[in-house]
């Protein structure tokens, strides 16, 4: 029978989550990709498929038998522990901390998706959730107005993003620092509207823009020796605390 993934079996980097929890789990039993394979009844090559395919979906029954062989379940394996805290896993083994440049700091923020804008308020900064884009080198989300994120606007904020990988004990943070205001031009609501990355998530009225144009932009990542981090996944990062904690050690 032809094989429906004719993949080699060499071994390639490991991309999406669950592909990289697959991999993590089988290097931490000291097992081959074929080894694995074998063990769970699949070709070599579809397990290759698995790790290396970000929009791989294999069914419950495959998904048992890998968790069998990997001495683990079914709902760590694919990922439904997302509801806890990232990060609680232990330290990664030789952890590299290193600085991102201001380039690469522009990079991952211009990936798009969901941040924390930090709205200093009378008793203290407030830290939200915002989905936001990155247009013409601002940063930008829309809000309902009197909402908690649209009282940056006029302020000096702070705005975090971060990619965590539990399986590595990996990953970067980025945080912005600059002023907010109100986007008010009917010219400029209009371009922030065609080319905003996606619609709020809670949905409703949310027809305010607010736009943070950074002032400076700092990073920091951590790797480790096991560890794959891959720039096209961006799936990695630590995740502290205070946002400000995570920049300013």
């Amino acid at each position: 029978m032809t094989d429906p993934f004719p993949l080699t079996v060499a071994e390639g980097t490991p991309t999406g989550d669950l592909g990289r929890r697959i991999a993590a789990r089988r290097t931490a039993l000291d097992l081959s990709r074929e080894e694995t394979a074998d063990r769970a009844g699949v070709a070599a090559s579809y397990l290759q498929y698995l790790e290396e395919f970000p929009g791989a979906a294999p069914g419950r029954s495959v998904l048992l038998r890998l968790a069998e062989v990997l001495q683990t379940t079914v709902t760590d394996l694919a990922g439904g522990t997302g509801d806890q805290t990232p990060g609680a896993g232990r330290a990664g083994s030789d952890p590299e901390f290193t600085a991102l440049t201001v380039q690469e700091c522009r990079e991952l923020l211009s990936t798009n998706g969901v941040g924390r804008v930090a709205i200093p308020t009378a008793s203290g900064p407030v830290i939200v959730p915002v989905n936001y884009s990155v247009v013409d080198g601002a940063i930008v989300y829309r809000t309902a107005s009197g909402a908690m994120p649209s009282r940056a606007a006029g302020r000096q904020v702070t705005f975090e993003i971060d990619r965590i990988d539990d399986a590595f004990s990996e990953g970067w943070s980025v945080l912005a620092l600059g002023r907010a205001r109100t986007v008010t031009d009917p010219d400029e609501v209009r371009r922030l509207t065609e080319h905003a990355f996606s619609a709020p998530w809670a949905g409703g009225q949310r027809e305010e823009w607010i736009r943070i144009d950074a002032l400076s932009l700092t990073g920091r990542r951590i790797t480790t020796r096991q560890g794959t981090f891959s720039e096209a996944s961006g799936t990695d990062g630590p995740s502290p605390v205070d946002p400000a904690a995570r920049n300013m050690e």
